[in-house]
C-alpha cells in the first residue's frame, strides 16, 4: 500500500517582517506613527526628554513610575556602583581593541563574558532586576575602554559625580563635558531609549523567552544593531551633510545619489507618517548650540540642507510620506557634544540597552517561549 505524506496544517499568513502584526502585549511604550507621537508608559516620550533626566526615565521604564527624590537618589547610587567590567575584562579588551572591529562590534565579543556577572534563568524578579541594571551599566564602560585603547589611551573609571550621559562623554574623551553637551546627549539618549518592538528589542525578548541569562539577551540586541538597517544611520547622515557642503549643492547631490541607486540617510521611516517627534526634539537641541559653538556654521548648513532634501525626495515619490527621521539631527547633536563619528552607533547602543532591560523584565515576568512556525513552500516531500 503506497505511503502518503500527510498534508501540513494551514497557517495564517502574515506580512513579511511581521510588519503591522502584534506579537505581544507590553506596558512599556508604544509608537503612534500616524500621529507623529510615541510614549513611555503613560508619558509623552519627547516631553520626558525635555523635562526629565535619563535616570528618571530609566526608572520609569524599569519600575513603572517616575521616582520620588529618595527613589531617584537610591537608583543613581545603584547605577554609580555598577559592574566595573572594563577593569575586570581589561586583558580581553586589549585583544579586541587590537582588531579592526568597530567599538560597537567589539561588544559582541565582550558582552557574553558578562554572563558571569549575571547568571542564569532560575532566579526571581529581584535578582533579574539587579542583573539587567548591572549589565546595562557595564556596557558604556566597555565601549569607552575599547575606543580609548584603540587610540592609544588608557580607559577611565566612571566618575560617580557624573550622570549616565555625562559619564559616557567623559569616559570616551577624558574631558568632562559642559552641562550643555551632557544635556544634549541625555536628550538624545532619552529619545532613543525605546521605540516599540523594533528589531533589536524583539531580539532581546526572543532570547529572554528561551530562559537565557540577561547578558545573552542583551548581546542578541547588540548583534541586531550591527546590521546597517538598524542603528547605524547617524554616522552616514553626518557624512552626507559634510559631503554636500554648501546648501546650494543639495539638489544635485541628492539627484545623483538617487540615480546611482543610493539611499538618503536620515530621511523616511517605516512607522511615522507624520513628523518624527525625535527629529523635532533634536532639531531644537541642535539649534540651541548655534550662538556659541565652533560648529555653528555646520548647524546652519544642516538646517538649510534638510528642507532641500525633503523637496527632492517628495518630488521623486509624491505618493509617499517622507519625513526627516531621528538620525539626521542625531548626527548633528552627537557631533556638537564632542563625539567622533565612530562613536555614534555605540551611543545609540548606550541608549537602547536601557530600554532592553525593561523588555527583558517584562518578558520574563509572564514568559512563554517565542517559537513561531513557518509555512513550508519548498518541493513536495517524498513519500
Amino acid at each position: 500500500m503506497p505511503t502518503t505524506v500527510p498534508s501540513l496544517p494551514s497557517l495564517p499568513s502574515v506580512p513579511a517582517g511581521l510588519k503591522g502584526v502584534a506579537v505581544a502585549d507590553t506596558e512599556i511604550g508604544s509608537v503612534r506613527g500616524n500621529e507623529g507621537y510615541f510614549h513611555y508608559r503613560e508619558f509623552n516620550a519627547t516631553e520626558l526628554a525635555r523635562t526629565h533626566s535619563l535616570e528618571e526615565v530609566w526608572h520609569l521604564l524599569l519600575e513603572g513610575g517616575l521616582p520620588s527624590a529618595d527613589e531617584l537618589a537610591t537608583f543613581r547610587a545603584e547605577i554609580a556602583t555598577g559592574i566595573d567590567a572594563d577593569a575586570t575584562l581589561s586583558g580581553v579588551i586589549d585583544i579586541v581593541a587590537a582588531t579592526d572591529a568597530a567599538p560597537h562590534a567589539a561588544l559582541t565579543s565582550l558582552v557574553p563574558l558578562l554572563g558571569s556577572f549575571a547568571p542564569t534563568v532560575d532566579i526571581d524578579h529581584a535578582q533579574r532586576r539587579h542583573d539587567v541594571v548591572q549589565v546595562a551599566v557595564a556596557i558604556p564602560g566597555l565601549l569607552a575602554a575599547v575606543h580609548r585603547r584603540r587610540v592609544g589611551m588608557q580607559p577611565l573609571a566612571s566618575d560617580p559625580s557624573l550622570g549616565y550621559a555625562a559619564n559616557w562623554l567623559y569616559r570616551t574623551s577624558g574631558v568632562r563635558p559642559t552641562p550643555q553637551q551632557a544635556r544634549a546627549v541625555e536628550q538624545y539618549l532619552i529619545a532613543t531609549i525605546d521605540h516599540g518592538f523594533n528589531n533589536s528589542t524583539f531580539a532581546t525578548r526572543v532570547i529572554t523567552s528561551s530562559g537565557a541569562d540577561v547578558a545573552a539577551a542583551i548581546v542578541g540586541g547588540v548583534g541586531a544593531l550591527s546590521g546597517p538597517l538598524h542603528g547605524g544611520a547617524p554616522r552616514r547622515a553626518m557624512a552626507m551633510i559634510e559631503e554636500i557642503g554648501e546648501p546650494d549643492n543639495t539638489e544635485a547631490w541628492v539627484e545623483k545619489r538617487l540615480a546611482d541607486g543610493g539611499k538618503i540617510m536620515g530621511f523616511g521611516h517605516a512607522v511615522y507618517r507624520s513628523d518624527d517627534p525625535r527629529s523635532t526634539l533634536l532639531r531644537e537641541t541642535a539649534k540651541s548650540f548655534v550662538d556659541d559653538h565652533p560648529d555653528s556654521e555646520l548647524i546652519e548648513r544642516a538646517l538649510e540642507i534638510e528642507p532641500r532634501i525633503l523637496k527632492v525626495l517628495r518630488a521623486h515619490k509624491p505618493e509617499a510620506t517622507i519625513v526627516t527621521n531621528v538620525e539626521y539631527y542625531a548626527s548633528l547633536v552627537l557631533r556638537l557634544a564632542g563625539l567622533s563619528p565612530e562613536l555614534f552607533t555605540p551611543t545609540f547602543t548606550v541608549s537602547r540597552v536601557l530600554g532592553w532591560t525593561a523588555h527583558i523584565l517584562e518578558q520574563a515576568a509572564n514568559n512563554k517561549i517565542i517559537r513561531p512556525s513557518a509555512s513550508y513552500v519548498g518541493p513536495a516531500p517524498a513519500p
